[in-house]
């Protein structure tokens, strides 16, 4: 009953204020045949240098969030993209007429505002309005602004009332913004050209994971949506393109959580004759650029837990690390049935394709990942999960990769690349062998980019970056839908 009740008040207030916009056009004031509106200022310009604006004019623009009315005088208050402000608003200065509208004017319309700065009494800075004009008008009341917008399910689809209502989301999403220019500008200034892929592919490869299946009509052809960006950023690096790099959406069938979405932000980059350690370094490197451009220092909180920049990364073998958190030495592990017997023992679930690296790689999922929290570079990885990757000097079975952990999650993914097209069509017929077998997320073999590196490709090392990752740490969001502006979520039954 409570809930009919407030869906009546709620239908109620969309009802007068319908009327008090059909009023308005009426008189020849309707604020939807507006085309533009002169902004000279933001709020937050005002505030931060007072002394130069006070007593001068400006012309400010946003939404009405506060409004009391006092006879011939009132108080609103105005929200635009930088804070807020509050306008002092009199008959005597704007005419009876637009005075006895603004008092119409109800929360959440968006008003323009001419006048000049100053500060009231009480020392608040404010703007004393000559004129005041309705630039479009709210027909569905805001949430109430002491409670504001806390479910987080319609927060997310409804992401407009959601950065109106929440200023820290708002905040978030500048901040994103400004992380993925700061990773723009560093690469820039280092020689990387920023280029650009197709989502659309015949063959999803560069990444364990299932793909999205479409339908291309003018060619009726079956197509995919990308997982990755890698195979094609290494063509470019065969073309003689030797610093490149890409920031761009990719698509993987998975599974939601607070750490996956099925469509996210990676940047891939690429950067021929070095290998993993250069990417170690500039991967340190780039960290530390971006928490100084975005946070102004290398170390912040995550949730309660100070995480650290400044400091060298750890170097750590996958190994090493699976021995350090369990005693288990996998170096001393000869076969895949030792192995899977060890496996066995811990309940770790494997299938029977799985081979010793696999078994490793579960391992150290299942009890090293959780550990790592300040920023600890995971390397030479088995071949097995690796497809990709150049094989280690003098090492059986491993390969040139290394995984960054920050706070328990997988950051960043790196190789030394294969470039050796022989040994590469090898590594496809065994992944040919785990799709026959029922891996969804195996690669298919790519005649084209083996082609490629037939042509030749320098020895080259290569990286990918969760970038929505990256920004739930440094803007210490709990989950990745609080970085995403609109997130993917289920289709609401009608």
């Amino acid at each position: 009953m409570a809930e009919n009740n407030n869906a009546q008040d709620i239908n109620q207030l969309i009802k007068v204020r319908r009327e008090k916009l059909f009023a308005l056009q009426e008189k020849g004031k309707d604020p939807f045949l507006l085309t533009k509106y002169e902004q000279t200022e933001h709020s937050a310009d005002i505030k931060d240098d007072f002394e130069a604006f006070e007593g001068k004019d400006v012309s400010l623009a946003g939404r009405m969030l506060f409004k009391r009315v006092m006879g011939k005088a009132s108080f609103c208050n105005i929200k635009d993209l930088k804070g807020s402000i509050q306008c002092y608003v009199t008959r005597d200065d704007i005419g009876d007429e637009d005075y006895a509208d603004f008092k119409k004017f109800d929360i959440g319309d968006i008003i323009g505002v001419k006048g000049t700065v100053f500060k009231t009494q009480t020392g608040e800075i404010s703007v004393h309005a000559k004129e005041v004009i309705l630039l479009s008008k709210n027909m569905k009341p805001l949430p109430e602004k002491f409670h504001g917008m806390t479910n987080t399910d319609l927060r997310y689809r409804q992401r407009y009332v959601d950065l109106i209502m929440n200023d820290e989301v708002k905040d978030t999403f500048i901040k994103r913004s400004r992380i993925i220019s700061a990773i723009r500008t560093y690469l820039d200034q280092r020689g990387f050209i920023e280029v650009e892929t197709p989502m659309l592919v015949n063959n999803a490869g560069g990444a364990a994971a299932r793909p999205f299946n479409t339908h291309f009509n003018a060619l009726d052809e079956d197509l995919k949506l990308r997982i990755s960006l890698e195979l094609y950023l290494k063509r470019l690096i065969v073309g003689g393109l030797e610093k490149v790099y890409e920031i761009g959406r990719v698509f993987r069938n998975e599974g939601l959580d607070t750490k996956h979405n099925p469509e996210f932000t990676l940047m891939e980059l690429y950067q021929a004759y070095t290998d993993y350690n250069g990417m170690m370094e500039l991967t340190e490197d780039l960290f530390k650029h971006v928490a100084m451009q975005v946070l102004g220092t290398t170390k912040f909180s995550y949730n309660g837990v100070e995480i650290d920049f400044g400091k060298d990364f750890k170097r750590i073998t996958m190994t090493d690390a699976v021995k350090e958190y369990t005693g288990i030495d996998f170096s001393s592990i000869k076969t895949d049935e030792e192995a899977k017997a060890l496996a066995k023992e811990k309940g770790i679930e494997f299938e029977d394709i799985h081979k010793k690296g696999d078994i490793l790689s579960k391992f150290f999922e299942e009890y090293v990942e959780e550990h790592l929290i300040q920023p600890t570079f995971v390397m030479d990885h088995p071949i097995e999960i690796s497809p990709l990757t150049k094989k280690k000097p003098g090492s059986d079975g491993l390969v040139e990769r290394f995984e960054l952990f920050i706070n328990g999650w997988e950051m960043a993914n790196a190789y030394s690349e294969l470039n050796d097209p022989i040994d590469q069509r090898e590594r496809f017929a065994e992944e040919e062998k785990r799709l026959a077998a029922g891996d969804e997320e195996a690669n298919h073999t790519d005649e084209d980019f083996l082609n490629a590196l037939e042509i030749g490709m320098p020895p080259t090392g290569g990286i990918g970056y969760g970038i929505d990752r990256l920004c739930m740490l440094l803007t210490d969001s709990a989950a990745i839908r609080d970085v995403l502006l609109f997130p993917t979520l289920k289709t609401l039954e009608k």
